[in-house]
Parts: C-alpha cells; structure tokens; sequence
C-alpha cells in the first residue's frame, strides 16, 4: 500500500499536535493518500519539503517565528510547481490575497477540515484551485477599496499597541499632524468609526497581527 504510485503524498504543517494529528487520521484512512511528513513551523517546513517532494502540501499560516506565507514563497520560488493549500482560521481577504499571491492554490478554514480537506486535496492535485464560498465573498467584498499604504499599515500598528499620536509621530519620525492624517485616511479606507475599531478591522482582515 505505501508504494502505491497513485498515492497523492502530503506534507502537514502545523505548530498545533492535536491538529496535526486529526489530518493525519483523515489522510492515512484514504487508499490513495498518504502523509509523507510533518512539519510545526515555517522552517521546518521548507526542509520536508526539499527531502520529500510532497505532492500536496497543507501549510498553516499563523506559526510562531518564520509564518506560513514566508514559508509559501520561499517554497514557491525553490519550486514553483509546488502545490500548496492553506489551513486558516481566518477568512481576511488581505491574509487569503497574501497566500494566494504567495502561491497557495487552495484555502481551508480550520472549522471546516472534516467536510472539506480530502475534496480539496483531490482538486489541487488535479491542478485546480479551491477557495471556499465565504472567502471568496470576503475577497469580492474589498476587490474594489483602496488599499492601505505600508506607512499607515506602520500608524496602525502602532495604534493597536496602544500609542497616542505623539509616540507614533516619534517613533516614525514624522509631525503629529502627519499622524493625524494617516488616521483620518485609515478610518476612511477601512470604513471605521474610530481608532479601536479600525484595528478590530485590519485584524480580522489579516492587514496587521495582534
């Protein structure tokens, strides 16, 4: 059975055990998959990947340290055949338009492993996409706002650690007036009524990480 040549050989990428260990038992209970390895962070990740040549890959995107994004793109640009599927909590449009520029061809929030995982596995090794009905609403939701720009991205981060203007403004080297118009940009683009929600945004879109 393990040398079986029709077997679709995967990699797991986790930094949580239990789920790790829930995939291996859906995969291995197929004839025609088989996990070839695993990995619990980005790093790890990219060095199963170069020893086994997975066919699939089922890459995590919020690991400690080296993440799941960086790990894509440093496969993808090794290997750019690589089939990689993204295991996610998140439906943010900004983190799902991240892993799929990055490389990723299929999406999978974590809820919904048991019902969509082996499906998805099948498509993406048959060389098509998979992204779920609700991300794909997410992402049609924002295709057309304007984006933030990486200075702002900076003021909001700043902002969800809990700085006034004043520290912003020192700690980029900029006028509090230059600040304040930032935050009126941020609120307008992200459709926020204050500080505190605009960060509740851009987390939950995956713009910035708590």
């Amino acid at each position: 059975m393990s040398n079986n040549p029709k077997q679709i050989r995967i990699l797991s990428v986790d930094d949580h055990p239990l789920l790790r260990e829930g995939i291996a038992a859906l995969v291995n209970a197929e004839a025609d998959m088989k996990l070839v390895a695993e990995a619990s962070n980005g790093k790890e990740a990219i060095e199963k990947f170069r020893l086994h040549r997975p066919d699939v890959t089922l890459m995590d995107l919020q690991m400690p340290g080296f993440n799941g994004i960086e790990a894509i793109i440093d496969i993808h640009n090794e290997f750019p055949n690589a089939r990689i599927i993204v295991l996610t909590t998140y439906t943010g449009d900004v983190q799902v338009l991240r892993a799929l520029r990055a490389g990723a061809r299929g999406y999978i929030l974590k809820g919904h492993v048991h019902r969509e995982l082996l499906e998805a596995i099948r498509a993406v090794h048959a060389g098509n996409k998979r992204i779920p009905p609700e991300v794909a609403a997410e992402l049609a939701d924002h295709a057309t706002e304007e984006n933030l720009s990486s200075r702002e991205i900076d003021v909001l981060r700043l902002i969800a650690s809990g700085n006034a203007n004043k520290i912003i403004a020192d700690q980029l080297s900029i006028s509090e007036e230059t600040v304040k118009t930032h935050v009126t940009n941020i609120l307008s683009k992200l459709g926020a009524n204050d500080r505190t929600h605009a960060v509740m945004i851009a987390v939950k879109r995956g713009i910035i990480e708590l």
